[in-house]
């Protein structure tokens, strides 16, 4: 496992997942929000996020969640493994209102500085855009995991446990560490 596309709609715990499988495997951590926002919540142009994706599709290593599906035919191309979330979104829903309390008023881990969450208007919209590409999405997610390229290993999720089993099935990155060290000695 060296790139990793993990993919979900709003609030299915993919930037969660990301960050605890990058402190378990040691692979570098990239969060679509960072290149979707710049600080103030000024969203990039579409061909600004298409390059920088292209900049981390390129890389060795990477643990890359999140949207953009405009760049999902390169990323799962360069991936060697696909995780999607596949959660209900009446528990999407939640999460999203439960983190928007938890960072009011702050910017989250995976978000860049300067945009803070809250509870307004956007808020709401966001709600509703959740809701209303729900099906669309999700259609779009299950195509990739039912006809992937053959290099690549696909997981689905549906539930926080199958997510707790998969991380406690893998390697710590110190296990990693000291097999790459033997393998290059």
């Amino acid at each position: 496992m060296k790139r990793v596309m993990i993919v979900g709609g709003p609030g299915s715990g993919k930037s969660v997942l990301a960050r605890k499988l990058g402190a378990r495997t040691g692979l570098p951590v990239i969060h679509i929000d960072r290149i979707h926002w710049q600080a103030g919540w000024v969203e990039r142009s579409p061909q600004d996020k298409d390059r920088l994706c292209r900049d981390v599709h390129m890389q060795e290593e990477w643990i890359f969640e999140g949207g953009h599906s405009r760049t999902w035919a390169e990323r799962i191309a360069r991936a060697d493994t696909y995780i999607w979330l596949d959660v209900p979104v009446h528990l999407r829903i939640f999460r999203v209102l439960r983190r928007s309390l938890v960072y009011y008023g702050r910017s989250r881990p995976d978000l860049p500085n300067g945009c803070p969450e809250r509870l307004n208007r956007q808020t709401i919209g966001f709600l509703k855009f959740i809701w209303r590409t729900r099906n669309l999405a999700r259609k779009k997610m299950e195509a990739l995991y039912r006809d992937p390229p053959t290099h690549v290993t696909c997981h689905r999720f549906a539930t926080l446990s199958q997510v707790r089993d998969f991380l406690d099935g893998l390697p710590d990155v110190a296990l990693r560490k000291a097999r790459q060290d033997q393998t290059h000695a």
